[in-house]
């Protein structure tokens, strides 16, 4: 259990890598659910689905610890007895009160990634000197800003959590900034190969009107951020993300990279459905991309679910969305006859078992396992 703890100021940023998600993890961050206005009316299964998630990291062989956000001391206490009830090895889990808007890790959560080539700078917080050695310094955080997609008023809490985890854990953090001001980006906008290519949209990054994150960017002001904050030498441009998507075009609703050259795309066979069209056309896009050695990535074609609808509204199912743990990739599954197909292929891609995680729930919150996530690399 953790409280906020010091500033944080950190060294310049410099050799960088942004480490895939498929590299050993020390930990999976989570924001135990506490705002039943992410699932209108379907708050109350809400808990179980996430000790669910909780249970299939901390439980598996090889597995990483667990870091639990709560928002206070009964919150936590609530969240203990559930995931004991749900047989979690809560010896692998940590818990940590601070309190949050909304609280979804993907892209509220510290963006982790590991200095290469050159001493790190002094760690800062009251715990810098008692860390165990499983980071030994070099993961540090790239301190994006973050404004709820630049959609909804409530992200101060959330907006802050990057700088407290830095704090309690000591890890550096050195804000990303451009222009003169913060730069705010989302970790569900982009993925990564880990060997310096990433994947985003111009839907999310570029739009002048709708959800406008930094005003006035171009593709060259983000490159040049990618590149100083991360360790980036190659993006990927895609279009538009899928319906649903209240986030206005995060790429991880529909291509995830599952090895260094292999990435997965999501295909809607119905010419009548919106994503049709917005998926050929990133199918084209990456048909011409290269990755950053010069040769073009496999894509392997994923099903999506039949379009989900709640309350008249469209959710963003998608079995792109997974999260890929040390011991397994956990995959959302909709209820849906594709389920089987798309829980087949991401089996031949990757090299560790592939879990299916019910969703239909999860989806109503507008986001499923992959959003409600963060890795932080061992380093």
């Amino acid at each position: 259990m953790g409280a906020p703890g010091n500033p944080v100021r950190g060294p310049v940023l410099g050799n960088l890598r942004l480490p895939a998600e498929w590299e050993p993890h020390a930990a999976t961050w989570i924001t135990w659910p506490q705002n039943p206005r992410d699932w209108p009316g379907k708050f109350q299964p809400m808990p179980w689905a996430f000790a669910e998630i909780i249970r299939k990291i901390a439980n598996s062989e090889d597995s990483e610890r667990v870091r639990v956000l709560v928002g206070s001391a009964a919150t936590l206490h609530r969240a203990e007895a559930q995931l004991n009830k749900a047989h979690v090895d809560v010896s692998r889990v940590d818990f940590f009160v601070i309190p949050t808007d909304r609280g979804w890790m993907r892209d509220c959560g510290p963006c982790f990634v590991e200095r290469v080539g050159e001493r790190v700078g002094e760690r800062v917080g009251e715990r810098a000197n008692e860390r165990d050695g499983e980071n030994e310094g070099r993961i540090v955080i790239s301190g994006f800003g973050f404004d709820a997609w630049s959609k909804y008023q409530d992200f101060t809490l959330d907006a802050a959590v990057p700088r407290t985890i830095a704090g309690l854990m000591g890890f550096d953090l050195t804000p990303v900034t451009r222009q003169g001001r913060l730069v705010t980006f989302e970790g569900g906008a982009l993925d990564t190969n880990g060997r310096g290519t990433l994947v985003t949209t111009e839907e999310c990054c570029l739009d002048p009107l709708v959800q406008v994150r930094n005003p006035g960017f171009t593709h060259a002001d983000y490159e040049a951020v990618f590149a100083e904050a991360l360790g980036i030498t190659n993006a990927i441009w895609l279009a538009n993300g899928i319906k649903g998507d209240d986030t206005h075009g995060h790429v991880d609703d529909f291509c995830r990279f599952v090895n260094a050259t292999t990435m997965v795309l999501c295909q809607e066979p119905d010419p009548g459905d919106p994503n049709h069209a917005i998926l050929e056309e990133n199918r084209e896009l990456l048909e011409a991309a290269r990755l950053e050695d010069g040769s073009r990535p496999e894509v392997i074609r994923l099903p999506m679910p039949a379009p989900l609808y709640f309350d008249g509204q469209r959710l963003p199912a998608s079995y792109a969305n997974f999260l890929i743990t040390n011991a397994a990739v956990l995959v959302p599954t909709f209820n849906d006859v594709s389920d089987r197909l798309a829980l087949g292929i991401l089996a031949e891609a990757f090299d560790r078992p592939v879990i299916g995680i019910h969703a239909v729930d999860l989806v109503w919150g507008l986001g499923t396992i992959h959003c409600l996530t963060r890795q932080e690399p061992a380093g």
